[in-house]
């Protein structure tokens, strides 16, 4: 290696020979890649392009100062002007250095900042007029302040270095100047060169020291970050030596007692004969053994030991084989069902249908039964009464809220803490491959960036496929076909409609004031007075009572705040009797106020209907039928409609289609057509906070516009339900059965129903039919001559 001070000026080869002077102001500029050069600051430089040779060289002979201009683009290979910074540190060159590979080093000491006026033509390297900036030693109390605290942040950073230079320690403690302490820490701080270019163009000290102390405060966080990760990752290894060590002592100890190896013998053996009796299919059988045959070679220490004996135990333990069924016996499956549940004559029906199919094909296809209707009408327990007439065990999989695919599923196997889906996990609870799945809340799926459980329940419920059903987490096939899967919703809105194509939908509305009673006196009164407590013959509930609770404290399609009412009734005579009375408690009709408090709900149509503008419509919602109240009135302004009660966009047509025809006809119904434009129009149908959408309430806001406009009342004893078209005709709806049920528990007298919705009428429950008076609609004009009362 050649190292020299300066270079033979006598040789006349040497570059740079015959170059004109350069003028005072100028410097020999070298350009770098992604080096900064600070004042007082001694930085080693390779240089290999032939000019920044040549400018070294020149430097050297001439006893000059260069320039160490950083470039932009670190990949331009011969920059130019246009590719440099236009502010970089004046050096001079204390060693210059040819190594034995041919490279060229410079080492430069830097000496201060200087900013490019304008590059220089002429020279076989680059050659710019400079401006020269001197260092500004400023005080004031905030440099000061900036200066201690940059000098204490420095110090700790060197601090939390493995191994902190002493020197350097040294030379930050000796340091007097602001300046030069900012650019001696950025020259040694581990920063890109964007950033320490950034730094070294920041000219007034006070801003410089900021951006030096907030890149520091930075760093320090990194250093401390990265010493607690070395403390946790060091303690953890310490943790797992220690249990490695502890594993081969006990490895050590279990060989000396001659336990180990013989008690791992005789547990491979067990699982051997337990896979031999576990009834598996060949393909199961094969890859069980192999699992097995994995274990046997896997030593007990090893993380994957515990993982693959457990997924042994899950294939050991799942009912492989078909348990011997017993035939069904229709007799006892109808008594089992008229036990269990009153009334539901259809569906009660359909289910021994069901069953007699699975009695005379039971290994037939048979269909997935999927029960809808409001909450409390019985479907769950429909469930639990079928799985009790075809003797199979009942297993229930809720569904409510499942928005990943996985519970379906199940994980894989190289998850931590993998488990095989709900589907699996019943079948292994319930013993048996044939017995009785409920599938509870479909409609409640939900979707989430884990996948779609809707769509995972499509093999599961499909006949065609089921009987390969295969578990992420087992791997191999298992047939569901055997398996009686009862799904249940509330409505079918929302269930996915490839699911509800794979079911048979079978719908239960709401039940009568006289079902409910049969119900609570059969099954809702034993049921609460075991459950607090009362022995037979100490309360007495009169059938009065339970007609008024029906009535007046509960307004529902099922039954479930009926049982929370009677339970209330029941506690209360609960206290009495613990409290030591004698006798048996008689609660009647008159108790009912000083146990339940007044009643929640009254009987309003009269009320509702005394005055012009008010109809009574029928309503559907996904808790059962029920009856809504249009109500309307006038004021004097141009002709508007409003609208109020949280409609929806449908309703809200219904309205104005309603208006219009009231407009059309006007003349027919005794209406001055002139009325409609200097009045303004208010339609309100009340409950305002629930929202109401739906085209079934266009007859009732018809009537409700004819009553007001007319003056003339509607029957208080008379319900309605119908959409409306703009040539007065009266369209079918949906839910007439809910509706019909909802009106007969409010106490009403007539229906109005579309003529197009005779069909239904063999779905109203018998004892609506007898005591609901039916009017069939063609136009709105039967509406309007059956419902509205007579001029007085």
């Amino acid at each position: 290696m050649a190292d020299f001070e300066s270079p033979n000026a006598a040789n006349e080869g040497a570059p740079g020979a015959g170059t004109p002077p350069l003028p005072a102001d100028a410097l020999i500029i070298i350009p770098v890649r992604n080096v900064v050069l600070f004042p007082g600051h001694v930085t080693p430089i390779t240089i290999g392009r032939e000019r920044s040779v040549a400018a070294a060289q020149q430097a050297l002979r001439d006893q000059r100062q260069v320039g160490i201009l950083m470039q932009r683009d670190p990949e331009a290979a011969d920059p130019g002007p246009s590719d440099m910074h236009r502010l970089g540190g004046v050096a001079n060159i204390i060693r210059y250095i040819t190594g034995a590979d041919g490279a060229n080093h410079i080492i430069c000491q830097g000496d201060q900042r200087f900013q490019v006026v304008e590059f220089l033509p002429g020279w076989p390297f680059l050659v710019a007029r400079v401006l020269r900036i001197a260092e500004a030693e400023a005080s004031s109390p905030e440099i000061e302040a900036r200066f201690l605290h940059l000098k204490a942040q420095a110090t700790e950073a060197l601090q939390l270095l493995p191994q902190a230079p002493e020197e350097l320690l040294a030379a930050i403690q000796s340091i007097s100047s602001p300046a030069a302490l900012a650019d001696l820490a950025t020259a040694y701080m581990d920063l890109k060169p964007d950033e320490k270019q950034e730094i070294l163009e920041t000219i007034d000290v006070s801003a410089r020291m900021e951006k030096v102390s907030r890149m520091l405060a930075r760093r320090i966080e990194v250093l401390q970050l990265s010493q607690q990760i070395g403390r946790q990752t060091k303690a953890a290894l310490d943790e797992r030596q220690r249990e490695v060590l502890l594993r081969e002592q006990m490895a050590a100890i279990q060989r000396e007692l001659g336990e180990g190896e013989a008690g791992k013998a005789e547990e491979m053996a067990a699982l051997g004969e337990a896979i031999a009796k576990a009834n598996m299919p060949k393909e199961v059988e094969d890859h069980a053994r192999k699992e097995l045959r994995r274990l046997q070679r896997m030593p007990e220490a090893a993380a994957e030991y515990g993982m693959a004996r457990t997924y042994l135990d899950w294939l050991i333990e799942l009912p492989w084989g078909l348990p011997e069924e017993t035939p069904i016996d229709i007799a006892a499956a109808r008594r089992i069902l008229d036990e269990d549940h009153y009334g539901l004559d259809k569906i009660k029906r359909r289910i021994i249908e069901y069953l007699a199919v699975r009695k005379l094909a039971p290994a037939g296809k048979a269909p997935i039964l999927c029960f809808v209707g409001p909450p409390g009408v019985g479907k769950t327990s429909l469930g639990q009464s079928i799985a009790r007439a075809m003797n199979r065990k009942f297993v229930r999989v809720s569904l409510g809220g499942v928005h990943d695919e996985a519970e379906i599923r199940g994980h894989r196997r190289t998850y931590i803490g993998a488990l095989p889906g709900n589907i699996i996990q019943a079948v292994r609870k319930a013993g048996a491959r044939n017995c009785v799945m409920m599938l509870d809340e479909i409609d409640k799926l939900g979707a989430g960036v884990h996948g779609d459980p809707g769509a995972a329940l499509l093999e599961v419920l499909d006949p065609e496929q089921n009987n390969t059903f295969r578990d992420n987490y087992l791997g191999v096939p298992f047939d569901l076909s055997r398996v009686a899967f009862i799904a249940t919703a509330n409505i079918l809105d929302t269930a996915p409609g490839p699911l509800r194509d794979r079911m048979e939908i079978i719908s239960l509305s709401g039940y009568m004031a006289e079902e409910k009673f049969q119900i609570a006196r059969r099954y809702l009164v034993p049921r609460q007075m075991t459950a607090n407590g009362v022995q037979p013959g100490q309360v007495e509930i009169a059938d009065e009572a339970l007609r008024d609770i029906i009535q007046f404290y509960t307004r529902e399609a099922g039954v479930r705040n009926l049982e929370r009412e009677i339970g209330k009734t029941l506690r209360h005579a609960a206290v009495r009797i613990a409290e030591g009375g004698s006798g048996p408690i008689h609660i009647g009709r008159e108790s009912l106020a000083g146990v339940l408090g007044p009643p929640p709900f009254e009987n309003e149509l009269a009320m509702r209907t005394s005055v012009p503008g008010v109809a009574t419509g029928l309503a559907w919602t996904p808790v059962g039928g029920d009856i809504l109240f249009i109500e309307a009135t006038r004021a004097p302004g141009s002709g508007r409609l409003i609208l109020t009660g949280q409609l929806g966009e449908v309703m809200r047509e219904s309205a104005q289609a309603a208006l219009s025809i009231v407009k059309n006809r006007a003349a027919s119904f005794g209406i001055e057509p002139s009325g409609f434009e200097k009045t303004d129009i208010h339609i309100h149908v009340p409950a305002g906070a629930i929202p109401k959408d739906g085209p079934s309430a266009g007859v009732a806001m018809f009537m409700a516009l004819v009553s007001l406009m007319t003056e003339r009342t509607v029957r208080n004893d008379t319900a309605m339900t119908g959409e409306i078209s703009l040539r007065g005709l009266v369209l079918p709806v949906g839910g007439i059965k809910e509706k019909v049920v909802a009106a007969h528990r409010a106490g009403i007298k007539r229906v109005m129903l579309p003529a197009r919705n005779r069909k239904d009428f063999e779905d109203i429950p018998e004892e609506a039919r007898k005591q609901l008076e039916f009017v069939w609609l063609e136009q709105v004009d039967d509406a309007v001559s059956s419902a509205l009362e007579s001029e007085v």
